[in-house]
């Protein structure tokens, strides 16, 4: 289930690695349709709840310790403030339906909930290396101290 874990996870940041690819394919699609940003609607609707779900599952059946059980739950909240996020920026669009101060502040926010999305999934990903790979059998980990300066 360790290895498991490790792969999923994988996919996962690979998932969030494309959603930026998906949305400045969106971005700099002309002219922008309705169909600009499907891939990254599809991705971050569907793919990654999904792989997030099925991270959550690995890690409660490899027995991973409750911070990383949380902290793979952790993307999953972030994925839906995502949504809320860009409703919210598309709601504050003016009567001709451009974009408004507001809104761009508010899309903004939605960006950056994608940076740490993806530096959350990055901590999952290397606490589930990390459990997937302990130390080799007879091997003992020492902590070293450095010296005090005299």
């Amino acid at each position: 289930m360790r290895k498991a874990l490790v792969i999923v996870s994988t996919l996962l940041l690979v998932a969030f690695a494309l959603q930026f690819v998906f949305a400045a394919l969106g971005a700099f699609t002309k002219p922008a349709g309705d169909g600009a940003y499907a891939l990254h609607s599809v991705t971050g609707m569907a793919v990654i709840p999904v792989l997030t779900l099925l991270t959550i599952l690995f890690a409660v059946l490899a027995k991973a310790p409750g911070r990383l059980v949380g902290l793979a739950v952790l993307p999953l909240g972030l994925v839906v403030l995502q949504a809320l996020l860009a409703m919210l920026a598309n709601a504050f669009t003016d009567a001709a339906g451009a974009s408004t101060p507001i809104g761009l502040a508010i899309a903004g926010l939605h960006a950056v909930n994608g940076i740490v999305a993806v530096h959350v999934v990055v901590g999952v990903r290397r606490a589930a290396r990390k459990l997937a790979d302990p130390a080799p059998a007879g091997v003992t980990r020492v902590a070293v101290r450095e010296r005090e300066p005299a």
